[in-house]
Parts: structure tokens; C-alpha cells; sequence
């Protein structure tokens, strides 16, 4: 059975948004806005999504 991924778009940029949010970003391995990875769909990586979710565009691969 294949592990579900997201693909995880960066739209708006990360600066003035707070050091957390910031951290959370890179994180997630998005370095600039427009940037797209492919991510295992964990908890871990949900809860990251949910925390910075007003700055990205989620897709179910």
C-alpha cells in the first residue's frame, strides 16, 4: 500500500508573518513563494500544513 503524498504550494511570502511561521516554512522545505514539494501525508506534516495553511495551496497527489 503507497503512502499518501500533498503536494504543497508556497503563495504568499513568509516574511513579516512571526519567527514560528517562518520556521514552520522552511520546515516543510519551501524556500520561495511559487515553490511546490511533495510531502508524506503524516500528522506531523498536517499539523504543520493547518499552522501556516493561509499562506499555502494543498493537493492530494
Amino acid at each position: 500500500m503507497a503512502k499518501k503524498k500533498l503536494r504543497v504550494t508556497l503563495m504568499k511570502s513568509p516574511y513579516g508573518t512571526g519567527r514560528r511561521h517562518m520556521a514552520t516554512v522552511k520546515g516543510l522545505g519551501l524556500r520561495r513563494r511559487h515553490h511546490t514539494v511533495e510531502l508524506d501525508d503524516t500528522p506531523a506534516v498536517r499539523g504543520m500544513i493547518n499552522t501556516v495553511s493561509y499562506m499555502l495551496k494543498l493537493e492530494e497527489v
